[in-house]
């Protein structure tokens, strides 16, 4: 009060009126959002992955973070759309071969060029350092600059030749419109893919149950089909034979059926009679077909009662 030198009021004490807000440095946001990982905040070294909204990450930083089941892992909300590795796509880069890394500033007494970087666009050559818009392909992992995906319109990659879409481009590090673009159009991929699955699985349940009913009710075997086709074709036989006999009995006459009757039965009988006694005859050793003649016989030093 005395103006003893107590106290020094600060400007925002003596000047009334509202606080003007920090503004973001636009080259620190471009490096931070270009040169490092959004997830672990490291540098970014290959392998380096995008997801499906256009964000860079280090793919061992990824691993690590869906490795993590821990319950007092921290849910970041740059990962938080991220569940598994496929949710991530390994990018194709083009290294710049003017980039001199930071070898060229290891005592930290030069200056370093923001506007240099790492990689470049294979088609045009602009670098990726944030100043210009680039864009991957989802299907190959393929970086162009947005300019050369304009100027040169094609439908397959200009690197690898893989055929792609207008869906399948994902700007990196766009603006908030380019993000919403981005999430929209990732649930609604992921909405199809779970109806997909969903109308899979009903599918592989009626062709199980269609496989069972078939095993427990076989239909009639080849071996039975095979009989039954024999029985009919000796029945048929049988019929044709018994017609046949039919006939020619018809075509005899009388006299010839009463001698036919008469001799073939006594003729059968004695030639029964004759085959019977001749197998009982074999049976004994007396037989002449049981006895060797001398040429079959063979000199034995022994001689048994067999030999004789």
């Amino acid at each position: 009060m005395g103006c003893d030198g107590g106290t020094i009021p600060k400007r925002h004490e003596l000047v009334k009126g509202p606080r003007k807000v920090e503004k973001v440095d636009k080259n620190a946001e471009l490096v931070a959002q270009w040169y490092y990982c959004t997830l672990s905040q490291e540098k970014l070294n290959r392998p380096i992955v995008a997801c499906e909204l256009g964000r860079l990450y280090n793919k061992d930083a990824i691993i690590e973070f869906l490795l993590d089941k821990s319950s007092e892992k921290a849910i970041v909300e740059a990962a938080s759309h991220i569940r598994s590795i496929k949710n991530v796509i390994e990018l194709n880069l083009t290294d710049n071969p003017a980039w001199t890394g930071d070898k060229g500033n290891t005592k930290g007494d030069k200056y370093d060029d923001i506007q240099s970087a790492r990689f470049i666009c294979p088609i045009v050559g602009l670098e990726m350092n944030g100043r210009h818009r680039f864009c991957f392909l989802r299907n190959c992992g393929c970086v162009f600059s947005e300019r050369a995906l304009k100027e040169i319109k094609t439908e397959a990659c200009h690197k690898c030749s893989v055929p792609f879409e207008d869906g399948d481009v994902i700007v990196l590090n766009g603006t908030k419109e380019d993000v919403e673009v981005l999430k929209k159009r990732m649930e609604d991929r992921r909405l199809k893919s779970k109806l997909g699955k969903k109308s899979k699985k009903p599918k592989a349940a009626e062709t199980i149950v269609k496989s069972s009913t078939v095993e427990e009710s076989p239909g009639p075997s080849t071996s039975s089909a095979g009989q039954d086709s024999a029985n009919i074709n000796s029945g048929e036989k049988r019929n044709i034979a018994f017609c046949k006999g039919t006939a020619e009995e018809s075509t005899l006459s009388s006299s010839e059926k009463e001698s036919k009757n008469a001799s073939g039965p006594l003729k059968r009988s004695a030639a029964n009679k004759e085959e019977k006694s001749e197998a009982y005859k074999s049976i004994f050793t007396s037989h002449s077909s049981a006895k060797r003649s001398k040429e079959q016989s063979s000199n034995w030093i022994t001689h048994t009662a067999y030999y004789f």
